[in-house]
């Protein structure tokens, strides 16, 4: 008697990764998930490895479980995958407090953030119908 199977929220030519609590505020990791969004991900990989930002590998490695997910799970063909979205989500903020002068603290806050990549496979355009 259980409960029916989910719906699939993604079409059936895409497939998704997540990476949660990523140690990194979700400003910082936009600007990586902005350099991807959009490219072939034999691109986006080659951009990622070479990126002198330090959360670029962590980025990197969703980006190759996305990939593994759609050739493994859905039997996506790898070489004709785009990075169709990449979006970035508030996580938790750790406070912590820092001593100052004449006895006084203040606050830091370690952010972290979630990072989703989806990918897709779309057809060459150069292909007659």
């Amino acid at each position: 008697m259980g409960k029916a199977k989910a719906e699939r929220r993604l079409a059936d030519n895409e497939a998704q990764a997540v990476a949660r609590t990523i140690r990194v505020s979700p400003q910082k990791l936009n600007l990586v998930a902005a350099m991807i969004r959009g490219k072939k991900v034999d691109r986006a990989l080659a951009e990622l490895e070479f990126s002198r930002k330090r959360i670029a590998g962590t980025v990197k490695k969703t980006l190759e479980s996305a990939i593994a997910n759609a050739e493994n799970n859905h039997d996506l063909d790898v070489d004709s995958l785009v990075v169709a979205e990449a979006f970035v989500g508030k996580s938790m903020v750790m406070k912590r407090f820092h001593a100052r002068g004449r006895g006084r603290a203040s606050r830091i806050e370690k952010p972290f953030a979630h990072l989703t990549i989806i990918v897709r496979e779309v057809e060459a355009k150069g292909e007659a119908a």
